[in-house]
Protein backbone atom coordinates (compact mmCIF):
# COMPACT_ATOMS: atom_id res chain seq x y z
CA UNK A 1 0.00 0.00 0.00
CA UNK A 2 1.38 3.72 -0.95
CA UNK A 3 1.80 6.14 1.27
CA UNK A 4 -1.53 7.82 -0.04
CA UNK A 5 -3.99 5.24 0.75
CA UNK A 6 -4.66 3.82 -3.29
CA UNK A 7 -5.02 7.87 -4.11
CA UNK A 8 -3.52 9.20 -6.77
CA UNK A 9 -0.03 10.80 -5.73
CA UNK A 10 0.34 14.02 -6.76
CA UNK A 11 3.47 16.55 -6.99
CA UNK A 12 2.51 17.95 -3.32
CA UNK A 13 2.71 14.05 -1.85
CA UNK A 14 6.22 13.91 -3.51
CA UNK A 15 7.79 16.98 -2.04
CA UNK A 16 5.71 16.44 1.37
CA UNK A 17 7.49 12.65 2.14
CA UNK A 18 10.72 13.72 0.45
CA UNK A 19 11.38 16.78 2.33
CA UNK A 20 11.76 19.40 -0.50
CA UNK A 21 9.99 22.28 -2.39
CA UNK A 22 7.82 21.67 -5.11
CA UNK A 23 10.18 23.51 -7.52
CA UNK A 24 12.54 21.09 -6.91
CA UNK A 25 10.34 18.02 -7.01
CA UNK A 26 9.64 19.88 -10.53
CA UNK A 27 13.18 20.16 -11.78
CA UNK A 28 14.15 16.31 -10.54
CA UNK A 29 11.06 15.24 -12.78
CA UNK A 30 12.01 17.36 -15.38
CA UNK A 31 15.84 17.08 -15.41
CA UNK A 32 16.80 20.49 -15.31
CA UNK A 33 19.67 20.47 -13.41
CA UNK A 34 20.45 22.83 -9.88
CA UNK A 35 19.55 19.74 -7.61
CA UNK A 36 22.28 17.65 -5.96
CA UNK A 37 22.58 13.97 -6.65
CA UNK A 38 21.57 12.68 -3.11
CA UNK A 39 18.42 15.35 -3.07
CA UNK A 40 17.74 13.49 -7.23
CA UNK A 41 17.87 10.38 -5.54
CA UNK A 42 15.78 10.71 -2.76
CA UNK A 43 13.13 12.48 -4.82
CA UNK A 44 13.22 9.51 -7.46
CA UNK A 45 12.67 7.03 -4.76
CA UNK A 46 10.00 8.46 -3.64
CA UNK A 47 8.36 9.04 -6.77
CA UNK A 48 8.43 5.14 -7.40
CA UNK A 49 7.62 4.16 -3.71
CA UNK A 50 4.53 6.15 -4.11
CA UNK A 51 3.23 5.49 -7.58
CA UNK A 52 3.36 8.97 -8.70
CA UNK A 53 2.37 9.77 -12.00
CA UNK A 54 1.68 13.22 -13.94
CA UNK A 55 -1.96 13.74 -14.28
CA UNK A 56 -1.58 15.62 -17.98
CA UNK A 57 -5.13 17.61 -17.95
CA UNK A 58 -4.43 18.84 -14.86
CA UNK A 59 -1.21 19.98 -15.44
CA UNK A 60 -2.50 21.97 -18.61
CA UNK A 61 -5.67 23.40 -16.58
CA UNK A 62 -2.93 24.27 -13.49
CA UNK A 63 -0.68 26.21 -16.23
CA UNK A 64 -0.93 29.57 -15.32
CA UNK A 65 0.72 30.78 -18.54
CA UNK A 66 0.52 29.62 -21.95
CA UNK A 67 3.41 27.14 -22.69
CA UNK A 68 5.43 28.82 -25.69
CA UNK A 69 6.99 27.08 -27.99
CA UNK A 70 9.75 28.31 -30.67
CA UNK A 71 10.39 26.61 -34.15
CA UNK A 72 14.02 27.43 -35.31
CA UNK A 73 13.89 26.62 -39.02
CA UNK A 74 16.58 27.21 -41.67
CA UNK A 75 16.36 30.72 -43.51
CA UNK A 76 16.20 30.79 -47.26
CA UNK A 77 14.55 28.81 -50.55
CA UNK A 78 14.19 25.66 -49.14
CA UNK A 79 10.23 24.28 -50.09
CA UNK A 80 10.45 22.15 -47.60
CA UNK A 81 11.43 24.60 -44.66
CA UNK A 82 8.59 26.33 -46.14
CA UNK A 83 6.37 23.24 -45.51
CA UNK A 84 7.36 22.96 -42.14
CA UNK A 85 6.41 26.52 -41.73
CA UNK A 86 2.94 26.53 -42.90
CA UNK A 87 1.87 23.18 -40.65
CA UNK A 88 3.20 25.19 -37.52
CA UNK A 89 0.76 27.49 -38.35
CA UNK A 90 -1.60 25.10 -39.30
CA UNK A 91 -1.30 23.18 -35.85
CA UNK A 92 -1.91 26.51 -34.01
CA UNK A 93 -5.66 25.92 -33.16
CA UNK A 94 -4.84 22.41 -31.50
CA UNK A 95 -1.71 24.26 -29.86
CA UNK A 96 -4.36 26.54 -27.95
CA UNK A 97 -6.50 23.95 -26.93
CA UNK A 98 -3.44 22.55 -24.84
CA UNK A 99 -2.48 26.29 -23.76
CA UNK A 100 0.68 26.70 -26.02
CA UNK A 101 1.58 28.68 -28.74
CA UNK A 102 4.17 28.22 -31.39
CA UNK A 103 6.33 30.84 -33.28
CA UNK A 104 8.73 30.45 -36.30
CA UNK A 105 12.25 31.71 -36.45
CA UNK A 106 14.22 31.73 -39.29
CA UNK A 107 18.36 30.99 -38.68
CA UNK A 108 21.25 30.95 -40.96
CA UNK A 109 21.61 27.29 -40.13
CA UNK A 110 24.82 26.84 -41.80
CA UNK A 111 26.61 29.50 -40.01
CA UNK A 112 26.96 27.72 -36.51
CA UNK A 113 28.02 30.97 -34.68
CA UNK A 114 24.88 32.32 -36.24
CA UNK A 115 22.80 29.56 -34.98
CA UNK A 116 24.13 29.82 -32.29
CA UNK A 117 23.37 32.91 -31.40
CA UNK A 118 20.41 32.82 -32.45
CA UNK A 119 19.54 29.81 -29.44
CA UNK A 120 20.82 31.86 -26.80
CA UNK A 121 18.39 34.84 -27.71
CA UNK A 122 16.05 32.85 -26.99
CA UNK A 123 16.61 32.46 -23.33
CA UNK A 124 13.49 34.01 -21.21
CA UNK A 125 11.89 33.77 -24.41
CA UNK A 126 10.10 30.18 -24.29
CA UNK A 127 9.66 27.25 -22.81
CA UNK A 128 10.71 25.10 -25.36
CA UNK A 129 12.39 25.20 -28.27
CA UNK A 130 12.28 23.33 -31.76
CA UNK A 131 15.32 22.90 -33.70
CA UNK A 132 16.36 22.00 -36.93
CA UNK A 133 20.49 22.73 -37.58
CA UNK A 134 24.06 22.27 -37.66
CA UNK A 135 25.83 19.18 -35.58
CA UNK A 136 28.94 21.48 -34.31
CA UNK A 137 30.26 22.08 -30.95
CA UNK A 138 29.20 25.63 -30.94
CA UNK A 139 25.25 24.35 -31.44
CA UNK A 140 25.77 21.77 -29.06
CA UNK A 141 26.70 23.90 -26.74
CA UNK A 142 23.64 26.76 -27.18
CA UNK A 143 21.59 23.83 -26.95
CA UNK A 144 22.97 22.54 -23.59
CA UNK A 145 22.48 26.11 -22.55
CA UNK A 146 19.27 26.85 -23.13
CA UNK A 147 18.39 22.75 -21.11
CA UNK A 148 20.42 24.30 -18.29
CA UNK A 149 18.12 27.20 -18.22
CA UNK A 150 15.01 24.99 -17.63
CA UNK A 151 14.07 25.33 -21.79
CA UNK A 152 12.99 21.53 -23.38
CA UNK A 153 14.98 21.29 -26.58
CA UNK A 154 13.65 19.11 -29.45
CA UNK A 155 15.62 18.66 -32.77
CA UNK A 156 14.03 18.20 -35.69
CA UNK A 157 14.78 17.00 -39.17
CA UNK A 158 18.61 16.64 -38.51
CA UNK A 159 19.74 15.71 -35.17
CA UNK A 160 22.65 17.13 -32.48
CA UNK A 161 22.41 13.80 -30.29
CA UNK A 162 25.57 14.69 -28.22
CA UNK A 163 23.64 17.48 -26.87
CA UNK A 164 21.05 17.49 -23.95
CA UNK A 165 17.75 17.62 -26.67
CA UNK A 166 14.85 15.81 -24.99
CA UNK A 167 14.00 14.46 -28.29
CA UNK A 168 14.93 13.71 -32.02
CA UNK A 169 11.75 14.33 -34.54
CA UNK A 170 12.63 12.57 -38.17
CA UNK A 171 13.10 9.80 -40.35
CA UNK A 172 16.13 7.25 -40.22
CA UNK A 173 18.45 9.20 -42.29
CA UNK A 174 20.96 6.58 -43.00
CA UNK A 175 18.47 4.49 -44.01
CA UNK A 176 17.19 6.88 -46.17
CA UNK A 177 20.24 7.10 -47.85
CA UNK A 178 20.43 3.04 -48.13
CA UNK A 179 17.40 3.36 -49.77
CA UNK A 180 18.14 6.00 -52.28
CA UNK A 181 21.77 3.57 -53.33
CA UNK A 182 19.04 0.88 -53.83
CA UNK A 183 16.69 2.81 -55.99
CA UNK A 184 19.09 4.30 -58.07
CA UNK A 185 21.52 1.44 -58.83
CA UNK A 186 18.51 -0.90 -59.78
CA UNK A 187 16.90 2.61 -61.70
CA UNK A 188 20.43 2.12 -63.68
CA UNK A 189 20.81 -1.35 -64.05
CA UNK A 190 23.97 -2.69 -65.45
CA UNK A 191 24.94 0.03 -67.11
CA UNK A 192 28.53 1.67 -65.97
CA UNK A 193 29.09 4.73 -65.72
CA UNK A 194 29.57 8.08 -62.93
CA UNK A 195 27.21 8.55 -59.98
CA UNK A 196 26.98 12.26 -58.97
CA UNK A 197 26.29 13.26 -54.93
CA UNK A 198 24.67 16.99 -54.35
CA UNK A 199 23.96 18.06 -50.45
CA UNK A 200 23.62 20.98 -48.27
CA UNK A 201 26.74 20.72 -46.47
CA UNK A 202 28.44 17.48 -44.46
CA UNK A 203 27.81 19.48 -40.94
CA UNK A 204 24.36 19.04 -41.39
CA UNK A 205 23.76 15.90 -39.53
CA UNK A 206 20.83 14.31 -41.79
CA UNK A 207 22.75 15.16 -44.71
CA UNK A 208 26.17 13.03 -43.39
CA UNK A 209 23.89 10.07 -42.37
CA UNK A 210 22.14 9.69 -46.13
CA UNK A 211 25.68 10.20 -47.88
CA UNK A 212 26.81 7.30 -45.30
CA UNK A 213 24.17 5.09 -45.94
CA UNK A 214 24.19 5.56 -50.09
CA UNK A 215 27.53 5.15 -50.21
CA UNK A 216 27.38 1.60 -47.91
CA UNK A 217 25.28 0.48 -50.50
CA UNK A 218 26.71 1.96 -53.33
CA UNK A 219 29.89 0.57 -52.53
CA UNK A 220 28.84 -3.39 -51.67
CA UNK A 221 26.10 -3.73 -54.49
CA UNK A 222 26.29 -1.42 -57.29
CA UNK A 223 30.42 -1.24 -57.43
CA UNK A 224 30.18 -1.36 -61.36
CA UNK A 225 29.07 2.62 -60.62
CA UNK A 226 31.85 5.08 -59.65
CA UNK A 227 30.89 7.80 -56.78
CA UNK A 228 31.77 11.30 -57.74
CA UNK A 229 32.99 13.66 -55.03
CA UNK A 230 29.75 15.35 -53.35
CA UNK A 231 28.60 18.59 -54.44
CA UNK A 232 27.74 21.14 -51.27
CA UNK A 233 25.14 23.63 -52.70
CA UNK A 234 23.99 24.63 -49.22
CA UNK A 235 20.29 23.74 -49.84
CA UNK A 236 20.22 26.69 -52.77
CA UNK A 237 18.70 26.43 -55.95
CA UNK A 238 20.80 29.18 -57.53
CA UNK A 239 24.00 27.30 -56.09
CA UNK A 240 22.98 23.97 -56.89
CA UNK A 241 22.28 24.83 -60.44
CA UNK A 242 25.81 26.37 -61.95
CA UNK A 243 27.41 23.26 -60.19
CA UNK A 244 25.25 20.60 -61.24
CA UNK A 245 25.44 22.58 -64.89
CA UNK A 246 29.58 22.17 -64.39
CA UNK A 247 29.09 18.53 -63.47
CA UNK A 248 27.05 17.68 -66.15
CA UNK A 249 30.10 19.52 -68.55
CA UNK A 250 32.74 17.75 -67.16
CA UNK A 251 31.23 14.18 -66.80
CA UNK A 252 30.11 12.42 -70.34
CA UNK A 253 29.44 9.36 -68.66
CA UNK A 254 26.90 10.44 -65.71
CA UNK A 255 24.18 8.02 -65.38
CA UNK A 256 22.60 8.58 -61.67
CA UNK A 257 22.49 11.65 -59.66
CA UNK A 258 21.71 11.98 -56.08
CA UNK A 259 20.14 15.04 -54.28
CA UNK A 260 20.72 14.75 -50.62
CA UNK A 261 18.87 18.43 -49.47
CA UNK A 262 17.41 21.02 -51.38
CA UNK A 263 17.91 22.99 -54.31
CA UNK A 264 16.12 20.58 -56.32
CA UNK A 265 15.08 23.61 -58.53
CA UNK A 266 18.50 24.59 -59.55
CA UNK A 267 19.32 20.92 -60.15
CA UNK A 268 16.24 19.81 -62.58
CA UNK A 269 16.80 23.41 -64.52
CA UNK A 270 20.23 22.09 -65.02
CA UNK A 271 19.21 18.49 -66.32
CA UNK A 272 16.60 20.11 -68.61
CA UNK A 273 19.02 22.35 -69.91
CA UNK A 274 21.08 19.62 -70.81
CA UNK A 275 19.15 17.66 -72.45
CA UNK A 276 20.37 14.19 -70.75
CA UNK A 277 17.63 14.42 -68.33
CA UNK A 278 15.80 11.19 -69.76
CA UNK A 279 19.24 9.17 -69.70
CA UNK A 280 20.27 10.09 -65.80
CA UNK A 281 18.65 8.55 -62.60
CA UNK A 282 17.64 11.17 -60.30
CA UNK A 283 16.91 10.56 -56.65
CA UNK A 284 16.06 13.46 -54.33
CA UNK A 285 14.32 13.82 -51.38
CA UNK A 286 11.38 15.82 -50.22
CA UNK A 287 7.82 15.54 -52.15
CA UNK A 288 7.61 19.30 -52.37
CA UNK A 289 5.50 20.95 -55.33
CA UNK A 290 8.61 21.08 -57.36
CA UNK A 291 9.96 17.47 -56.67
CA UNK A 292 6.18 16.73 -57.94
CA UNK A 293 6.39 18.25 -61.28
CA UNK A 294 9.81 16.52 -61.72
CA UNK A 295 8.41 13.29 -61.01
CA UNK A 296 5.12 14.22 -63.62
CA UNK A 297 7.42 14.95 -66.44
CA UNK A 298 10.13 12.06 -65.62
CA UNK A 299 13.05 14.48 -64.64
CA UNK A 300 13.49 12.67 -61.27
CA UNK A 301 12.68 9.03 -60.83
CA UNK A 302 12.12 8.78 -57.25
CA UNK A 303 11.53 11.03 -53.88
CA UNK A 304 12.38 9.79 -50.53
CA UNK A 305 10.06 11.67 -48.33
CA UNK A 306 9.38 12.70 -44.84
CA UNK A 307 6.41 14.41 -43.61
CA UNK A 308 6.36 17.51 -42.61
CA UNK A 309 2.76 17.82 -41.35
CA UNK A 310 3.54 14.64 -38.65
CA UNK A 311 6.75 15.97 -37.77
CA UNK A 312 5.41 18.88 -37.16
CA UNK A 313 2.80 17.67 -34.84
CA UNK A 314 5.08 15.42 -32.98
CA UNK A 315 7.57 17.97 -32.10
CA UNK A 316 5.06 19.77 -30.19
CA UNK A 317 3.66 16.84 -28.50
CA UNK A 318 7.16 15.43 -27.53
CA UNK A 319 7.79 19.02 -26.40
CA UNK A 320 4.54 19.62 -24.45
CA UNK A 321 4.89 16.24 -23.19
CA UNK A 322 8.45 17.48 -21.50
CA UNK A 323 6.56 20.28 -20.26
CA UNK A 324 4.10 18.58 -18.16
CA UNK A 325 5.20 14.77 -18.06
CA UNK A 326 2.53 13.49 -20.20
CA UNK A 327 3.51 9.80 -21.69
CA UNK A 328 4.66 9.50 -25.09
CA UNK A 329 3.68 6.90 -27.31
CA UNK A 330 6.80 6.00 -29.54
CA UNK A 331 4.55 4.20 -32.47
CA UNK A 332 2.99 7.54 -32.83
CA UNK A 333 6.03 9.48 -32.96
CA UNK A 334 8.01 7.47 -35.43
CA UNK A 335 8.09 9.21 -38.60
CA UNK A 336 8.41 7.02 -41.77
CA UNK A 337 10.39 7.16 -44.48
CA UNK A 338 7.70 7.73 -48.09
CA UNK A 339 8.86 6.48 -51.65
CA UNK A 340 7.16 8.14 -54.05
CA UNK A 341 6.95 7.29 -57.99
CA UNK A 342 5.12 8.88 -60.81
CA UNK A 343 2.35 6.59 -60.37
CA UNK A 344 1.66 6.41 -56.31
CA UNK A 345 1.74 10.23 -55.58
CA UNK A 346 -1.07 11.54 -53.27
Amino acid sequence: MSDTHNERATLHDVARVAGVSLATVDRVLHDRGGVRSRTIERVQSVVERLGYRPDPAAARLARKSVARLAFVLPSGTNTFVDMLDKQVQAVAPWLAEQRASAVVQRADVFSPEALARDLAALRGRCDAAVVMGLDHPRVRAAIDDLVTHGVVVVTLVSDVPASRRSRFVGIENVTAGRTAATLLGRFVGPRAGSVGIVLGSRALRDHAERLFGFEQVMGTEHAHLKLLPPIEGHDLSQRTEPLVTKLLQRTPDLVGLYSIGAGNRGIQAALERSGRAEHIVWICHELTPHARQALLTGVADAVINQDAGHEVRSACRLALAALSGERVLPDQERIRIDIFLRDNMP
